[in-house]
């Protein structure tokens, strides 16, 4: 899709806004080293005219773009708080399985923890602007929640650790030893194979259908917790699986999910109509673009 693109990946957030802040920071009369080839050297004025030669076109319509939206926010009086863009921050760090690992992504594109916020409030920005825009009724989130429903109710989950084991005979030993009292985690250090989970006791966390292997998920799906199940042969090998917890499966009600369908409906429709909007904000502005005039 190649319209505005919201809660964006970093991989498309780098070229803006990292390319601005070269554009920016260059001027074209500053004859500055910044490279040499065998003692010819590139200036930062040659790195400023090709860049905006690339890239400029595009840099220059996001800063208009995000322009028009600060102007749009500052007539219809709102803005992002911090604790809003905090809280977006947030989303995006657990999507890279956290703050150290997110950090490590955005460094590989020359980017910092304040370019990401800075986008994230324009995000912000751009939703609330566009919100009568869009003008979504009660009908129309009624509507979208049905259509939508599997999606915000609870679905079933089970709880599990497992010992993944090469051979039925070794599964059949570890069965026995299992049944003897020997704890569950010391017999996973010892002989399981999954070297991802053999430390911490087998354990695999909390898992849905259709996120393990067919047969595997069959088997802890019947199983009643805190019991052991006998070996189950997949690809990888055999399992005895420990189902540790289950989640039963919960239908969503609209009332509890009201606002959460009411935001998602309205990020959809603001991406969608996010193009057409900016022409139409674009034709009430005087905008005197030097790349494209």
């Amino acid at each position: 899709m190649k319209q505005f693109k919201f809660k964006k990946t970093i991989k498309t957030m780098a070229l803006p806004i990292v390319l601005s802040a070269l554009l920016v920071g260059c001027s074209n009369g500053d004859s500055a080293m910044i490279a040499s080839v065998n003692g010819e050297e590139i200036t930062e004025a040659e790195l400023n005219e090709s860049l905006t030669e690339q890239y400029g076109a595009e840099v220059l319509t996001t800063l208009i773009s995000n322009k028009i939206i600060e102007m749009e926010a500052e007539k219809l009086d709102v803005s992002a708080t911090d604790e809003e863009i905090e809280a977006e921050y947030e989303e995006y760090t657990a999507q890279y399985g956290g703050e150290e690992a997110f950090l490590e992504v955005i460094s590989s594109y020359n980017m910092d923890v304040e370019d990401v916020k800075e986008d994230i409030k324009s995000y912000l920005l751009t939703i609330k602007v566009m919100e009568d825009y869009v003008g979504l009724t009660d009908e129309d989130v009624k509507t979208y929640f049905e259509e939508n429903k599997t999606t915000y109710g609870q679905a079933a989950q089970v709880e599990a650790s497992h010992i993944l084991v090469e051979d039925e005979a070794t599964a059949d030993e570890v069965i026995e030893k299992l049944n003897a009292g020997e704890d569950f985690a010391q017999i996973a250090a010892e002989y399981s194979t999954d070297t991802a989970t053999k430390d911490a006791g087998g354990d695999l966390g909390y898992f849905g259908k259709g996120e393990m292997e067919e047969a595997f998920e069959n088997a802890a799906f019947a199983m009643d917790i805190d019991t052991i199940s006998e070996p189950v042969e997949t690809e990888y090998g055999f399992h005895i699986i420990k189902v540790t917890d289950k989640i039963e499966e919960k239908e969503a009600v609209f009332e509890d999910v009201k606002d959460t369908v009411y935001q998602d409906l309205l990020d959809s429709k603001v991406s969608e109509q996010y193009s057409t909007w900016l022409a139409e904000k674009m034709e009430e502005y005087e905008i005197e673009n030097k790349l494209t005039d």
